[in-house]
């Protein structure tokens, strides 16, 4: 009996609360059933959130560029194998909307090879290769890219003095059998392209989102070598000149301004110099480096009836990087005015005007006269240079501004023909002959 008390007491409470369930959906039906329809619409979403939730992991190809240029010079006259070498990345690496490696990012390299300068004019050799570098959550990843570099040889110097001699004195010509070539230097902000070994999965999280730059001037600026470099790896005038233009555009901004090209050092500028003698406007210039390569070209403007002595000359490198496609070239310009006679170890070197910023100046206003300019503005290096020394030992000073000037397509003459471009917005826009201060 009481057992059965139970039964039909949990039935009758059954009932009551089905009744209530009833009740309850009779006098609110719109209420409920509207929460049952968002419950299901949101039901994917929270699922969607939680899957969100968890971390991507992206790929990062095999044989990935990295773009790097090397953090100190190396000489074949004092590395030796498996000297330590630290290579700076130069780009961001970015995956999948993610940076994977930043640019500043410091990989590690190796010297593989070193032989020193020999007889018979046989110069150096510096062998490196890249090893590895971090990526942005700490783990490492492989690289491949290697660089020889050979020191100059003086064969042409030795055969030369040995024919002279033996036009002398037959029995002393073997001495010049002994002559030894350069050192072999491999220069500091000098430019290599390694290539990830293998695939390597990394997860997003903790990863910063690649960014788009508003122009390529920004990264090129934060990298720009302040200064250039004579072959021995010795810091000497400033760069203070940016350009933008086709190479077309800039051979005609400089033609119009009565600016020529300088010879190469090859014979025939001997040629030239017999020719003209002190009038040469074309006398090479001194080689120098950037970027671990020769300028492109260079540019003199000389002073009449003191050509050697005195003349505006203007060394000119092309970058990888590029403004609306256009060409981004960068250049060190200063002023000779007289000749100096054996500085540090040569036997002729030209004296420059210390105040260099009047020559960035001088070529501004120069091919701005010529309607080749649409637009200059003023720069600030990432490494301000306020004074400092050419290779001679000279020093100059500066107020570390780098003038940057877009050049108009040779087919237009017309201010503002390039367009607007909106990177040069992000420079300091002052008169040129407007005095600035260092910013803070």
């Amino acid at each position: 009996m009481p057992l059965r008390r139970t039964f039909f007491g949990s039935a009758s409470r059954m009932r009551g609360a089905t009744q209530r369930r009833r009740s309850l959906f009779s006098r609110y039906p719109d209420k409920i059933s509207a929460y049952i329809l968002v419950t299901i619409l949101l039901a994917p979403c929270a699922a969607a959130q939680e899957r969100s939730a968890i971390p991507a992991r992206l790929m990062i190809p095999d044989q990935t560029p990295v773009k790097l240029q090397l953090a100190e010079s190396v000489s074949s006259a004092h590395a030796r194998p498996g000297d330590h070498l630290d290579f700076i990345v130069a780009r961001d690496v970015n995956i999948e909307g993610f940076t994977v490696i930043p640019a500043g990012t410091v990989a590690s390299g190796s010297v593989t090879g070193v032989k020193g300068k020999r007889f018979l004019g046989i110069g150096g050799n510096v062998a490196l290769k890249l090893d590895s570098v971090e990526l942005a959550n700490g783990d490492r990843v492989g690289l491949h890219a290697r660089l020889n570099v050979k020191g100059r040889s003086r064969f042409i110097l030795m055969a030369a003095g040995m024919i002279a001699t033996a036009l002398v004195f037959l029995p002393a010509t073997p001495v010049f059998l002994l002559t030894r070539g350069h050192d072999s230097t491999v220069l500091k902000s000098t430019e290599i392209t390694a290539h990830t070994d293998v695939a390597t999965s990394v997860l997003s999280a903790g990863l910063q989102h690649s960014q788009e730059r508003s122009s390529e001037l920004d990264t090129m600026m934060s990298y720009l070598p302040p200064r250039v470099f004579n072959a021995e790896g010795r810091e000497g005038d400033m760069v203070n000149l940016v350009l933008i233009g086709q190479k077309e555009d800039l051979q005609n901004a400089f033609e119009r301004a009565d600016w020529v090209k300088t010879d190469k050092w090859k014979p025939i500028f001997v040629w030239h110099l017999l020719l003209h003698g002190t009038d040469d406007a074309r006398i090479p210039m001194a080689r120098f480096y950037l970027f671990g390569r020769l300028q492109d070209y260079s540019y003199a403007l000389p002073e009449p009836g003191a050509v050697v002595s005195r003349r505006h000359h203007l060394r000119i490198w092309k970058t990888d990087h590029t403004i609306g496609g256009t060409p981004v070239w960068v250049g060190s310009a200063t002023h000779d005015v007289a000749i100096e006679v054996a500085k540090r170890g040569r036997l002729i070197n030209h004296r420059i005007d210390p105040a260099v910023d009047a020559e960035r100046d001088f070529i501004g206003i120069d091919l701005t006269n010529t309607s080749s300019v649409s637009r200059q503005e003023y720069l600030y290096s990432a490494n301000p240079i306020f004074q400092s020394q050419t290779v001679s030992g000279q020093t100059y000073h500066s107020d570390s501004r780098i003038l940057l000037l877009e050049l108009h397509p040779v087919t237009s003459t017309k201010a503002g023909a390039i367009g607007h471009t909106s990177a040069l917005l992000r420079a300091t826009s002052l008169p040129i002959s407007a005095p600035a201060a260092p910013p803070r």
